[in-house]
């Protein structure tokens, strides 16, 4: 046979109960027989043979029982055909021994051809169907030869044998709707499954953070995100993460927005979206959590975006002019003629130059930025080669203090570009050191947070701080305290880092100095 044909069947249910039912039947026929009931129709013409093929078939179908439980259910249609086969042998023997059609056991092949439509491929089941057929027309054929029947049987067995055809053509055409419907869901399930995990990994890599409580408020997902953002540990239960339970059950209630702000236990800034999901059993509710503080950088960083572009044109066109009231101001400068107050003038007029041309040089520069190149560094080291660095090419008193772990400080960044932010956040913890103590001081302090998993570099300060209402401005082009300054040192920092994936914010550091921190991404958000 093909290999279709040898292939191992999947109808273990169906195989199960053909089973039980072929040692059912054979039962039956053999109480019957030996009852009143069935005296004078079943074994009437060859009793002998009736008994002796009845219980040959009881055996051979207990035995095919035990067969297929020990090999739990697993065949293929070559045994399914074998047993198909005796089927029809044994209930032709009957017919032929209960003295042909009248006795109603035709109606056993039909059952069997039928079981057989559905085990096994088109082709065995219609080969099988036409060899019971052939059997059931030749018994009737051999009687009327033999003069003990009649060409009514010869028309009953026609009957039959049509009978037969059509049924077992039905079933297969139904066996098949079916096959492939299962075949479809089947598909349609791994499909589901597929997607199901695809989606999970999705969630679980989000940079948002995903939580989804219950009706009881008890955690049905949270993912890695979530997780960080809410302080690293979550806990289920109310008496932590209270002020987001509180917007939840203000939420639920429809006295609050579907997006707020909250203050988490870890003192990050948090922006809530809530959407509720619908169930039989009761509504959840799932949770968007995202740092508010990178929300509001991405939105300033697309609100100057289009401010750099068009700065720089504008710069581009101011270069030239201004070159040239510097150049007469300087060549002003040289006459004899001059008196001393108009000296002082040209010498504004020159300084002033400068300063705006420093300014034109710093927006080109941000126009003319190059792509960064990230490198794996180990800050302990890269920090004592930049100060060693800083101070040999500083001529002023400075005193900058360098404090290092002893474990390794992972990060990503582009040397050229870090050293250019932190030699501005440098000079400016100098010069406000120095303004308020008259010493020019700066502490670069390098640590692990080992709570949310990366490297974090401190700048401080002896300064007087950043008054609060002027935090946020503080990295806004042009936005300056000092009458000298530029404004854009910090502006130009920030897009640095941004480039380097690289958080840079002004807080207060643990000792109560006014700090530039520097929160490096993680290495597997690097890669």
């Amino acid at each position: 046979m093909s290999s279709s044909q040898t292939s191992p069947l999947q109808h273990h249910e169906l195989l199960r109960i053909s089973a039980i039912y072929r040692v059912a039947i054979a039962l039956v026929l053999l109480g019957v027989f030996f009852s009143d009931i069935g005296e004078g129709s079943l074994g009437e013409h060859l009793p002998t043979l009736f008994i002796y093929t009845a219980a040959s078939y009881a055996l051979l179908n207990t035995a095919w029982l035990l067969f297929l439980r020990q090999k739990a259910y697993q065949t293929n249609s070559s045994q399914v055909g074998i047993i198909l086969g005796c089927d029809i042998l044994v209930f032709l023997l009957l017919i032929e021994a209960s003295g042909g059609l009248n006795s109603g056991l035709g109606y056993l092949l039909l059952i069997s051809c039928s079981i057989g439509a559905i085990l096994l491929d088109r082709r065995l089941s219609v080969f099988f169907a036409a060899i019971a057929s052939l059997g059931v027309i030749s018994l009737q054929l051999f009687h009327l030869l033999s003069g003990s029947g009649s060409s009514q049987e010869i028309v009953s067995a026609g009957g039959l044998g049509l009978l037969m055809f059509v049924t077992v053509s039905a079933i297969q055409y139904l066996s098949e709707r079916i096959h492939k419907a299962n075949l479809r869901a089947d598909q349609q399930s791994r499909q589901a499954a597929h997607l199901q995990r695809l989606a999970q990994q999705i969630i679980e890599r989000m940079n948002t953070g995903v939580l989804v409580l219950g009706p009881s408020n008890k955690p049905e997902l949270i993912n890695r995100a979530a997780t960080r953002l809410l302080g690293g540990q979550f806990a289920p239960d109310e008496s932590h993460n209270s002020e987001l339970y509180r917007q939840v059950h203000s939420w639920r209630d429809q006295n609050g927005t579907a997006s707020v702000l909250i203050q988490a236990d870890n003192n990050d800034e948090l922006q809530l979206s809530f959407a509720k999901l619908r169930h039989k059993s009761g509504d959840s509710t799932l949770i968007f959590i995202e740092d508010n503080r990178k929300l509001t950088e991405a939105a300033q960083k697309l609100k100057l975006a289009s401010l750099g572009h068009l700065t720089a044109s504008i710069a581009h066109e101011i270069r030239n002019p201004l070159a040239a009231i510097n150049h007469a101001a300087q060549l002003l400068s040289e006459s004899t003629e001059l008196t001393d107050e108009d000296l002082h003038l040209t010498h504004i007029i020159c300084r002033q130059s400068r300063r705006i041309n420093q300014i034109i040089e710093n927006v080109m520069q941000l126009s003319r930025r190059r792509a960064n190149s990230p490198e794996e560094h180990d800050l302990r080291n890269w920090l004592q080669q930049f100060t060693i660095d800083f101070n040999a090419g500083n001529t002023l008193n400075n005193k900058v203090d360098l404090d290092l772990p002893d474990q390794f400080l992972p990060a990503s960044f582009d040397s050229a570009q870090l050293s250019q932010v932190i030699t501005n956040l440098t000079d400016n913890a100098l010069r406000h050191s120095e303004m308020e103590t008259g010493t020019r001081y700066a502490a670069i302090h390098a640590y692990y947070n080992n709570e949310k998993g990366y490297s974090v570099v401190d700048v401080k300060d002896n300064g007087s701080g950043i008054p609060s209402d002027l935090k946020n401005q503080v990295f806004e082009p042009f936005f300056t305290t000092d009458n000298g300054g530029s404004g854009l040192g910090l502006y130009i920092a920030r897009e640095l880092c941004e480039a380097n994936r690289i958080s840079l914010y002004h807080c207060q550091s643990e000792d109560d100095k006014s700090c530039f921190r520097l929160e490096f991404s993680h290495s597997m958000a690097v890669n």
